[in-house]
């Protein structure tokens, strides 16, 4: 079996978790005997792609250049189609959404919905394109894969397609061994002030604003914590006006980025990862947080359970006494942590790529 990626994600992202996703799922689907997978991106911007060994993607990496995005694109799509035909494909796994499909005439075609954010959420999404696109993109393939039941029932729900033409196959979660050249994770924070981990992007629906209001309405959490935010920008005027109205300070508040290796160090030095969001697709950072021992407090919302099972402490994201309240059971309680670090040792060995690969290898015979 010939399996194709296209381009779209790599001309997107330099970094981020769907190029992730595709590279992890292209490197463990190459260790079945017969499956011949390959990522065409001619032309892109990803640094995932140089850690693919020879023979798993076709590409060279270009800077990004203002004013070139749409020569390279177009180039790259060109390029990509013209190598995939030769190629002969019998799945192409379009990696996003596009009105045009470079997969050749006898291939099936197979696409992954990762969310159904901006549909739930329009506010934060104006003008409705994206929308419009991606449905067409969906309705187009083959096959859906869907990376969580809830997406798959939104997606449902919101589109209309049968349900027989889309499957459910959970995504892994990569290994970030801690670096040994930060101590305890602290990163510049008061070594004896230990912190709440939030990682990521914090606007709109990440709910990054609750965590705020629910934490400064504590004065157990205010006396004796910070918020470290790992990766997402450093923090923006709005923030940092927020912060000082609910009478907080830097010292409550820090904002940091890093590698991967850095990363893990964080979750491994917190006293309790804490994820607010109102809507995820799937959600991975819980999942990194329970392999390196981190205890998982988080919202009880869509996917979310379906990720953490009975391995986090839950609130509901849109009342910041409940997050508040919940962070404090945690914190509060040493057996209490105990339980959701054995707990989230378990749970997580149920998400792995190789198992992610294998589902979705199933998905791709089914179709042919």
């Amino acid at each position: 079996m010939r399996v194709a990626f296209d381009p779209q994600v790599f001309l997107l992202q330099e970094y981020g978790g769907i190029s992730r996703y595709v590279v992890s799922l292209a490197r463990q689907l190459a260790g079945n005997s017969g499956v011949y997978p390959r990522i065409f991106a001619p032309l892109h911007y990803n640094r995932h792609l140089i850690d693919l060994s020879d023979g798993l993607a076709l590409g060279l990496r270009v800077p990004r250049v203002r004013r070139t995005a749409r020569f390279v694109c177009t180039a790259s799509e060109f390029l990509a189609k013209r190598a995939m035909q030769h190629f002969r494909p019998d799945i192409v796994h379009e990696t996003y959404y596009s009105k045009r499909t470079l997969a050749p005439s006898n291939s099936r075609r197979i696409i992954t919905v990762y969310d159904m954010i901006s549909e739930r959420f329009p506010a934060e999404f104006p003008g409705g394109q994206f929308t419009e696109t991606k449905k067409f993109a969906v309705l187009g393939a083959d096959h859906v894969l869907c990376i969580s039941e809830n997406t798959r029932r939104d997606l449902i729900e919101v589109f209309g397609i049968a349900p027989e033409r889309t499957s459910v196959v959970y995504l892994g979660y990569d290994d970030l061994t801690p670096s040994g050249e930060v101590d305890g994770g602290t990163v510049g924070l008061e070594a004896s002030r230990p912190y709440l981990l939030y990682v990521g992007s914090r606007g709109g629906y990440k709910n990054f604003v609750a965590l705020l209001r629910a934490f400064a309405s504590s004065a157990y959490l205010r006396d004796d914590f910070s918020i470290l935010c790992f990766g997402g920008g450093a923090l923006v005027p709005e923030e940092l006006t927020l912060v000082r109205q609910l009478g907080l300070s830097d010292i409550h508040v820090r904002q940091v980025s890093g590698n991967d290796a850095m990363l893990g160090s964080m979750y491994r030095g917190a006293a309790a990862f804490v994820y607010p969001s109102l809507h995820e697709g799937f959600g991975i950072p819980p999942l990194e947080a329970m392999s390196l021992g981190c205890p998982v407090v988080c919202s009880n919302t869509t996917s979310i359970p379906e990720v953490v099972g009975d391995a986090g402490e839950y609130f509901d994201p849109a009342e910041p006494e409940s997050i508040r309240d919940a962070i404090e059971r945690v914190l509060q309680s040493s057996d209490r942590r105990r339980e959701l670090v054995t707990k989230g040792h378990v749970r997580r060995a149920l998400f792995s790529w190789e198992r992610c690969a294998s589902e979705t290898l199933g998905v791709y015979r089914s179709i042919l």
